[in-house]
């Protein structure tokens, strides 16, 4: 345990982790006060030395081969809460120092994103059975930031205000042409089809995604308004009114984020605008974590906003409109692990212990970066031009109450804090 003992002693200062080694000694660090009291059992000797030199993915692996064991009622969620009140004490060791520095010098070559490699990215994450997306995610089949008038409203309902929020910054017109970038399960382009009366093309490289969404189309009865093709936005052609792209650019990797706006600056038509929705960084330029990396969504990367307004420059399109959503996510991914933990037996006999923990963990981690990391999601709306997009903000709440209306949702009954 010395070389683990020599981290985590400089790691954990609030709360208390109480390991439990192979040969059954317990070693405690930390004071136990200000944060959660963890214990965990090693089930063997190799691992002391691998969480020392990358403790970010080995816990994970560990977790999900059964190598980590928890105790005393102690769980994933208290592990990573635990790392989440104590991050900067495993950052300013310096093996994490010189492991981060290593990432950053890669961080091209993880990123990298060919249109081949694009749908392999994505393959490895969406194209799971939509029954198993189905066990914990709403009726709207929204995988993205919901947008909550009150943190514990129904997510369904938040889903759905969402897609309003959306749609009335758009000004989306009966008739418009609206190509929607990284369509997911569709639940927007059926949204923009049936409420605003759009017609709507919907790209996705996820042919489960795909066939899901044509199935909900057809339910929804709005097949005849949406054209789901898989395709990738590179080689997406056309002029349209309007463009909007939820969750898609952190799929899009640094090196391409020219790419992906100068595809969004040549789809959109004379006066057209856009919507990009994605999660950021308030901090400086990063690194994708070695887990997610490795398991969630190869690929990917969450950029800093240094990082997209530098590259809205260099594609010459104006960033007509900027919303921060800063804890939406939190609440969002606080009631999928909800949802998912709820249903966690089903998932396990459907796609395997493994995979269970996997998805435990991976629910939990991303659930605290929004609490107590740097991530949050940002709203811009983009144009050619300065004034393609109205010059006041008052049409984006008329609007909203519009579409409200329309679509039956009851007004909020608490206020947010």
């Amino acid at each position: 345990m010395r070389l683990l003992s020599h981290l985590l002693s400089r790691f954990v200062e609030k709360g208390s982790l109480t390991v439990i080694t192979v040969k059954g000694q317990r070693v405690v660090f930390g004071s136990g006060l200000d944060g959660p009291k963890v214990t965990v059992r090693f089930m063997d000797e190799k691992l002391e030395r691998d969480l020392f030199f990358n403790p970010e993915l080995t816990a994970a692996e560990a977790y999900m081969d059964g190598r980590l064991v928890f105790e005393d009622g102690s769980g994933v969620f208290d592990l990573l809460l635990l790392f989440s009140v104590n991050r900067k004490g495993l950052g300013s060791h310096p093996v994490q120092q010189a492991l981060r520095k290593t990432w950053r010098a890669l961080r091209r070559f993880h990123q990298a994103n060919p249109v081949a490699k694009a749908k392999e990215n994505v393959s490895s994450h969406y194209d799971h059975p939509a029954d198993f997306y189905r066990l914990w995610l709403d009726e709207t089949m929204a995988y993205s930031c919901a947008y909550f008038d009150f943190p514990d409203q129904p997510l369904a309902d938040a889903q759905r205000a969402k897609f309003r929020h959306v749609a009335a910054k758009l000004k989306i017109e009966p008739g418009m042409k609206v190509v929607e970038i990284g369509s997911g399960w569709g639940g927007l382009s059926i949204y923009l089809a049936k409420q605003c009366g759009a017609h709507v093309t919907a790209i996705n490289v996820s042919p489960e995604q795909l066939a899901e969404s044509r199935r909900l189309a057809e339910a929804a009865g709005v097949a005849d308004l949406i054209d789901f093709r898989e395709v990738d936005y590179r080689n997406l052609t056309g002029k349209y009114d309007r463009l909007v792209s939820i969750g898609m650019m952190e799929h899009v990797g640094v090196t391409h984020f020219d790419d992906y706006f100068t595809t969004v600056r040549a789809l959109l038509a004379p006066g057209g605008f856009a919507l990009v929705h994605a999660i950021g960084r308030m901090a400086p330029p990063g690194t994708t974590a070695p887990f997610i990396r490795k398991y969630i969504f190869p690929g990917g990367y969450v950029p800093a906003l240094s990082e997209v307004f530098a590259s809205t420059e260099r594609t010459h399109l104006w960033v007509a409109d900027m919303e921060v959503l800063r804890l939406h996510y939190y609440w969002t991914i606080r009631a999928w692990r909800h949802r998912f933990m709820a249903r966690y037996g089903e998932v396990e006999a459907m796609m395997g212990v493994r995979f269970a923990r996997m998805w435990d963990f991976y629910l939990c981690a991303v659930e605290l970066g929004f609490l107590h990391g740097s991530n949050m999601v940002f709203q811009l709306l983009l144009s050619e031009r300065r004034d393609d997009v109205p010059v006041r903000r008052d049409y984006m709440f008329q609007d909203e109450l519009m579409l409200a209306a329309r679509d039956g949702a009851a007004p909020a009954t608490e206020a947010l804090p």
